[in-house]
């Protein structure tokens, strides 16, 4: 066994490296997180190499950015509604029991979608109708899965939890598209479909070996009387945390051109589905490297600070890529916004974490859900809007210019929200 003298050396060896490197203890540490984590960046892959197959389904079907919007918009009321009465939900049920029959339900909704390009059933409506499903299934399983993990990890884990949640969707985020565009580009739609459905195996199989997990209670509250309400009066007393969604629909509503990448890549790049498959998953390969090289983060005690400077990083490098018309510079610019984007990630879900407590987790939790997810879908509609009426290069500009504006503004007003300190965290 080695010494005191080894030990120490290798403390020292290690140090530099988890300044730099993410900080991987909470999947040494926790074997149930750990399955969590492996199930869920497999099932991300899947889901990101799924909704890029439909987007460029409806695109074409129709030839419209308007229509690819329109995706957005069909996901975004369930998610709104389901994302708030999941959160409830996951303060009342077993959030184990929860988490496994909502993927369940995804899992079944792709091979809908295998199944109807299969028998060659392409119409728009049926598109939409399970982009809305998926969204109600994804409503509920989100802030159950979220909400487990401060039970699964300790609390001076959760920065480095959330930092390798990052790694999950931003993975997912970049080798999904990557793959879905090769997948359809050589296989057609229903292989994307299919191999999306087989991706749910992972999430189904870590959801299956977590132990129950049903939610702490305040002493005489009774099963079943969680409410949206509450959740919405608590998050009304909490400036802190109602800035952290502020900022993010800053970012994700007015400077979100997911949208407009299948008219770019044709348009900018005279490319192809492989080219919209490059740029949706850039900003996943700028949030990736951001997760890797995490390490930094557990040092900043400015949460609100380095949110704040981290949107409007975002919003200048999309009106950046606005004005590019070279792919490299472009997928350049939509990497580095990638990157900030998962530094305000970081962040604001570490201080909803810190805050909040367990019987309310799974609310605040749905709350952040809408916003994460919904934010995104709002600003595909806005952006295919605008790119139909002012064009891609304006539409993008103009949106990057409006997040920084905006994110700015926000910080004038609560300016008590850039002095948050985590070593004396105030909701």
């Amino acid at each position: 066994m080695p010494g005191p003298a080894q030990e120490a050396g290798a403390a020292r060896e290690d140090g530099p490296r988890r300044r730099v490197l993410a900080d991987l203890t909470p999947l040494r540490s926790s074997p149930d997180y750990r399955r969590l984590w492996v199930g869920n960046t497999v099932s991300w892959v899947g889901q990101a190499m799924t909704a890029l197959a439909i987007s460029l389904q409806v695109y074409d079907l129709t030839g419209s950015s308007f229509s690819v919007g329109l995706v957005g918009l069909f996901s975004l009321v369930p998610l709104v509604v389901f994302g708030l009465y999941g959160g409830a939900i996951a303060d009342t049920v077993d959030r184990r029991s929860l988490g496994l029959w909502s993927a369940a339900g995804l899992c079944g909704l792709s091979v809908a979608l295998a199944a109807g390009a299969f028998a060659g059933f392409h119409q728009v409506w049926f598109l939409y109708a399970i982009v809305a499903l998926q969204a109600v299934c994804a409503a509920l399983n989100a802030p159950a899965r979220s909400s487990m993990i401060p039970r699964l990890v300790p609390p001076e884990q959760l920065p480095a939890a959330n930092a390798l949640s990052s790694v999950t969707t931003t993975s997912g985020t970049m080798f999904g598209p990557m793959l879905g565009g090769l997948v359809v580009g050589f296989w057609g739609y229903q292989a994307a479909y299919l191999l999306d459905a087989v991706a749910f195996s992972a999430a189904l199989y870590a959801m299956w070996r977590l132990p129950s997990m049903r939610p702490d209670r305040k002493p005489g509250e009774r099963p079943g009387r969680a409410s949206v309400l509450d959740g919405l009066r608590f998050l009304a007393t909490r400036p802190n945390i109602r800035m952290t969604f502020f900022s993010d629909l800053c970012a994700m509503v007015f400077a979100q051109p997911r949208a407009l990448f299948p008219a770019v890549a044709v348009l900018w790049y005279g490319g192809d589905a492989r080219t919209t498959g490059l740029l949706v998953a850039a900003p996943a390969i700028g949030a990736l490297l951001g997760s890797v090289f995490s390490g930094w983060l557990g040092r900043i005690r400015r949460h609100g600070l380095a949110i704040l400077l981290a949107v409007a990083g975002w919003g200048g490098a999309i009106a950046v890529f606005g004005l590019t018309r070279q792919l490299w510079l472009g997928l350049l610019f939509l990497a580095v916004a990638g990157c900030a984007d998962t530094i305000s990630m970081v962040f604001r879900q570490t201080m909803l974490q810190a805050a909040t407590p367990d019987e309310m987790r799974g609310r605040l939790q749905g709350v952040f859900i809408v916003v994460v997810a919904g934010g995104p879908r709002l600003g595909d509609f806005l952006a295919g809007s605008a790119g139909d009426l002012l064009g891609p290069g304006l539409a993008v500009v103009g949106g990057g210019l409006a997040c920084v504006a905006a994110v700015f503004g926000l910080g004038l007003v609560w300016r008590g929200f850039a002095r948050y300190d985590s070593r004396h965290p105030t909701a």
